[in-house]
């Protein structure tokens, strides 16, 4: 079978396209900077560069909760309920990923049908690829891009396997924890401190049979909200009942959305925050890349095999075999500067 080869992106196009809302140069742009091709990274972060003026106008949500909340669902009425009221929503979906291909498995676009369809709205589907807590380390450059199109409601699902709450907490204005009755979902949420890090909590599936459920699942949370020091000194999050399925709820988490912005707004703490975020972004991105050379470094990779089974055989301690790895670093390091 052939490969399809693509055309080089053109960095003119793809800009003008992006800000004109072309949906074929949006997805462009996002597959650009989703790529780990070398030969691709530079040109991704020119793009993202000339678009950055463009971007910050967006109402950015977190939407996460354990799979089977409803999450898919929930966005999809709320994005309708948004776009029947003039606003543009894009959806960054991260989908657990094939472990064989790292495919896409879950479908969003499926399961989202109705703001699948809908002009004023763009979901994108993306594998998470082993990423931790499902956010892939293109989300935020994704984010930009929908922003600089236009987008004034972004919202960033993620996988909801207990690890990614504080990572899409990291790049949003407003994160929303999605809980059901009858789960347990309420003594996990306190495990996990995922009640210090929500703004908006909803007890979803509040409807026939489990609407009374729901309601006591919702106070429960609320009284356990006081154990913990609030994060922000202005805005106590709400607990709220919805139901997914019939879109009850789905006004009042939007107004409680819109509440928190001006709140944060009001007290300055919206624009700290954002400012806060980027900071954050650029820290974790010199992480990422100093660990990328440090697991590139053929002097390391020489060297791990024999730590490895050092550690194995008890005749190294973890921090020792750590101090020999950073050694071996910074003699490869001397010798590039020599």
């Amino acid at each position: 079978m052939t490969a399809v080869t693509r055309p080089p992106i053109e960095l003119d196009e793809c800009v003008a396209g992006v800000l004109a809302g072309d949906r074929t140069q949006l997805a462009r742009a996002i597959t650009l900077v989703e790529s780990t091709r070398a030969d691709h990274a530079e040109l991704a972060q020119d793009l993202l560069a000339r678009l950055l003026p463009h971007t910050g106008g967006s109402q950015r949500i977190g939407m996460t909760g354990v799979p089977g909340a409803g999450k898919s669902t929930l966005i999809d009425k709320l994005g309708t309920h948004l776009t029947s009221s003039g606003h543009k929503v894009a959806v960054l979906a991260v989908d657990p990923s094939s472990t064989r291909r790292g495919g896409s498995i879950l479908g969003d676009k499926t399961r989202m049908h109705t703001l699948a369809a809908d002009p004023d709205a763009f979901i994108r589907p993306s594998p998470s690829s082993g990423s931790l807590g499902g956010v892939t380390r293109s989300t935020r450059e994704a984010l930009l891009i929908v922003e600089a199109a236009g987008f004034d409601v972004v919202i960033v699902e993620t996988v909801g396997v207990g690890q990614s709450e504080s990572a899409v907490a990291s790049m949003v204005d407003c994160f929303v924890m999605l809980m059901v009755p009858g789960t347990g979902d309420a003594l996990q949420g306190i495990k996990r401190g995922v009640l210090e890090l929500a703004e908006i909590i909803m007890v979803n599936k509040a409807d026939g049979d489990r609407a009374v459920e729901a309601g006591n699942v919702a106070r429960e949370l609320a009284d356990a909200l006081h154990m913990f020091g609030a994060a922000s000194p202005t805005w106590e999050p709400p607990v709220l009942t919805c139901s997914a399925l019939d879109g009850t709820g789905i006004e009042r988490l939007w107004d409680e959305v819109v509440r928190h912005r001006e709140v944060l707004t009001a007290s300055g703490e919206f624009t700290e925050k954002r400012d806060r975020q980027m900071t954050e972004w650029m820290w974790a991105m010199v992480e990422q890349r100093l660990l990328a050379r440090l697991r590139d470094n053929p002097g390391v990779q020489a060297l791990a095999p024999t730590i490895e089974a050092r550690l194995r055989q008890r005749t190294m301690t973890p921090a020792q075999g750590a101090s020999r790895i950073l050694e071996e670093l910074n003699r490869a390091a001397s010798e590039d500067a020599g």
